[in-house]
């Protein structure tokens, strides 16, 4: 499930240790990296153990001696495959991937946007529809961080090893799937190939107006940041299934001043988590992720009594496709055996 979350740097990994809990994001969480995978894993990690009959119990931050621990899950009894609308958000994960192509004129519908918001609430964040001129506000401060970001020469150069991959590779992005620049200059979208003179840059026009939507928290703690990345895959999930794209907009919050500047005393939100712009497309090139055992440290490799099922097979695109079989599964009743390598890499797709 981690391979499948919006992934701009290492997620950490899944721990499952014996007696049935799963350990989803074993990392440092600060805001020196990008906080919301470990959530949006988290969250996928929730619709899959739900789809599959069981129940998840998740604490968040649960052990104060270990904040490398993120969060617990406990599969328990079984329970409704109706819960978190299981089988629908399940099958947008194996759909999700960011779009970073122009969207068409088409508004996406106040019926839609509230199945977002509601998405949102639900996990504890809050998701404003911006109005045409905060969207304007924002998309400026983001035009300023993808500058900054531009001509940083270390970011440029890390971008670059991270894109124009070779097709059989399992990390990177695909040219295919970078996108191109917006010919009007209005939507900032992130330019991951990192080229030294953005003239060489394909370009086409994009939306005129685009729906650009903000995701916040209340508050700016760790825990908070958990939820957002919990909000942001809901969001995302529930979009995908209305059939509508997403671009997550991030170069902001790498910035501590340029995140600052995203809460504006008139906005009506607070603690921005990410910018999301939204809208219909076409179906994009995605990119590849590396196969489960990267994102695994268990404990043991051999389930005893009743367990989820297992799969052996891997995906190499983002989502486009269900599986031929179920994902990995974990063992409600405990694990035992030997401990596999902690490694996961990916990117914002």
């Amino acid at each position: 499930m981690g391979r499948s979350a919006p992934v701009p740097a290492s997620p950490g990994s899944l721990r499952f240790p014996e007696g049935g809990d799963v350990h989803p994001g074993r990392q440092p969480l600060d805001r020196g990296r990008p906080p919301w995978p470990p959530g949006a894993t988290l969250f996928n990690l929730r619709v899959a153990v739900t789809h599959l009959g069981w129940k998840p119990v998740t604490r968040l931050l649960p052990d104060p001696h270990d904040p490398g621990l993120l969060a617990s899950v406990r599969i328990t009894q079984q329970a409704g495959s109706r819960a978190l609308h299981a089988a629908e958000l399940y099958e947008a994960i194996w759909r999700r991937h960011s779009s970073r192509f122009p969207f068409s004129d088409e508004a996406v519908p106040g019926s839609v946007m509230n199945d977002l918001m509601e998405a949102a609430r639900l996990e504890g964040s809050t998701m404003t529809v911006t109005a045409p001129r905060e969207a304007e506000r924002l998309l400026r401060i983001t035009a300023e961080a993808e500058h900054r970001n531009h001509s940083d020469p270390y970011r440029s150069a890390e971008s670059r090893r991270w894109t124009a991959r070779d097709e059989a590779a399992d990390t990177g992005i695909p040219t295919a799937a970078l996108g191109p620049q917006d010919a009007f200059g209005q939507l900032p979208m992130r330019d991951f190939s990192a080229q030294r003179s953005m003239e060489r840059l394909p370009s086409r026009p994009f939306e005129r107006t685009p729906a650009l939507v903000a995701l916040a928290t209340g508050h700016d703690r760790r825990s908070d940041w958990l939820r957002a990345g919990q909000s942001l895959q809901h969001v995302l999930l529930v979009a995908t299934a209305h059939g509508v794209r997403a671009s997550l907009l991030h170069q902001a919050l790498e910035w501590p001043d340029l995140r600052d500047e995203l809460r504006s005393p008139t906005a009506p939100f607070d603690h921005v988590q990410m910018l999301i712009r939204l809208g219909y497309g076409p179906e994009v090139p995605a990119a590849p992720r590396r196969s489960p055992p990267m994102f695994l440290d268990l404990d043991g490799a051999t389930c005893h009594g009743d367990s989820l099922p297992r799969s052996s097979s891997t995906r190499a695109d983002s989502l486009s496709a269900p599986p031929t079989t179920e994902p990995t599964g974990v063992c409600p009743k405990g694990l035992a055996g030997g401990r596999r390598p902690n490694s996961a890499s990916g990117q914002d797709s």
